[in-house]
C-alpha cells in the first residue's frame, strides 16, 4: 500500500502527460535584450564566477563551484528568500539535519517508491534529505495537534541529495549542468482551508519572482504528471534569455491528507473531539540553482557584466558584477 500514489484532486485536468499541463498564467515580459544573450555557461566563466571544468574534475558531471561573486549571489538569494518568508511571509524558519531516519521519509512518500534515487548510510539507515521537506516531519510524527495551532508554517534551505537520472537527450542546460537545491515551504493544515492554503503558498513562491523582477509563469500538473505525493500541483518556471527557454523553480503542491496519513499526524478540532488527519503542503520558494541562472541571464549587459537585482544589492555588497580574476 506504501506504493499506491495519491488520488488527485478533483479540480486536477485530465491528461496522459505533460502535453495535457495547463498554463495558468503568465507574469511580465521575458526581458529582450538589445545585444545577443549569453548563456549561463558562457557569461559564469567570462565573469569568473562559474567554473565548470574544476567541478569536473572534483566531482564529475554535471557539478561546478561558484567563486567569488557567484557564490556572495547565491548566498544572497537564499538569506534574502529565508528574510523574506520569516519576516514577511509569516514562516518560520527550521534548520533541520541532513540525514534523517527511514521512517520521516516513508512518512513523505519518498519511501520504499524512490529508494533507488536517495543516498543511504547503510550502517546506521539514515538517509540523506533529497529536500527539505524530508526534514520537515521529523518533530511531528505521530503528534496529535491542538487545532488553534494551526496553520503551521515552516521554511528550511537546506542541501537536496538525490540522484537527478536524466536521459542522454535532455536539452535543459540547467538541469543538465546543475545538481538542485532548495529552499522549502511546508505547512500543516485544516483540511477545510487546505485549498485556500496552497493559492497562498504558490503566491509566496510568486513574490520572490515579482520582487526579482523575472517573468514567469504557472503551469498546472494534470492527473498524467502528477507526483506521487501530490493531489494537486502547481509549477512556476521562469524565463531565462540566455538559454532561451522556461526554467522550473518552483512546485507548490497540496498533499492533502496522503502524508499524514502515513506519518500519522493529527489534529483535535475541538476539546476532547476525535483527533483528524491534518492536510500538508509543501513548495519551493524558490529553487536554486535555477533562480541563479534566471537572474544571470535577465540582469546580464552588453559589457558582458550583470547588473544585481534591488532587493539583493544589500546582501551582495554591490550593485554589478564586473569580470574578476579567475585564478
Amino acid at each position: 500500500m506504501l506504493e499506491v500514489p495519491n488520488l488527485p484532486h478533483p479540480d486536477v485536468p485530465v491528461g496522459p502527460d505533460e502535453s495535457a499541463n495547463v498554463v495558468v498564467r503568465s507574469v511580465g515580459e521575458p526581458r529582450r535584450l538589445d545585444f545577443p544573450a549569453l548563456p549561463h555557461w558562457d557569461l559564469g566563466p567570462q565573469l569568473g564566477i562559474i567554473d565548470f571544468e574544476r567541478g569536473v574534475k572534483v566531482s564529475g558531471s554535471r557539478f561546478y563551484v561558484l567563486r567569488g561573486a557567484g557564490a556572495r549571489l547565491q548566498r544572497a538569494l537564499i538569506t534574502w528568500m529565508l528574510d523574506l518568508h520569516t519576516r514577511e511571509h509569516g514562516y518560520v524558519e527550521v534548520y533541520p539535519p541532513a540525514m534523517v531516519k527511514r521512517e520521516c521519509l516513508v512518512g513523505t512518500g519518498n519511501l520504499p517508491k524512490f529508494g533507488d534515487n536517495l543516498y543511504r548510510d547503510a550502517e546506521e539507515d539514515l538517509w540523506f534529505v533529497p529536500t527539505a521537506r524530508g526534514a520537515g516531519h521529523q518533530p511531528l510524527p505521530r503528534r496529535v495537534l491542538e487545532a488553534e495551532r494551526l496553520p503551521i508554517r515552516h521554511v528550511a534551505y537546506t542541501p537536496c541529495f538525490r540522484r537527478e537520472k536524466m536521459s542522454a537527450g535532455a536539452t535543459c542546460a540547467a538541469s543538465a549542468r546543475a545538481p538542485v537545491r532548495q529552499g522549502r515551504a511546508g505547512e500543516f493544515v485544516r483540511p477545510e482551508t487546505s485549498d485556500a492554503e496552497l493559492a497562498g503558498l504558490l503566491d509566496d513562491a510568486e513574490d520572490v519572482c515579482r520582487r526579482l523582477g523575472l517573468a514567469y509563469r504557472i503551469v498546472q500538473m494534470c492527473t498524467g504528471d502528477l507526483s506521487f505525493v501530490a493531489a494537486m500541483k502547481y509549477d512556476i518556471e521562469v524565463w531565462a534569455p540566455g538559454s532561451g527557454e522556461w526554467l522550473e523553480v518552483s512546485s507548490c503542491s497540496n498533499f492533502r491528507d496522503f502524508q499524514a496519513r502515513r506519518a500519522s499526524i493529527r489534529y483535535r478540532p475541538a476539546p476532547g473531539a476525535r483527533p483528524e488527519l491534518v492536510h500538508t503542503l509543501n513548495g519551493s520558494g524558490l529553487a536554486l540553482p535555477r533562480v541563479l541562472i534566471a537572474v544571470l541571464e535577465t540582469y546580464q549587459r552588453a559589457d558582458g557584466s550583470v547588473s544585481v537585482p534591488e532587493v539583493l544589492r544589500p546582501y551582495v555588497g554591490a550593485d554589478v558584477i564586473a569580470a574578476q580574476d579567475p585564478t
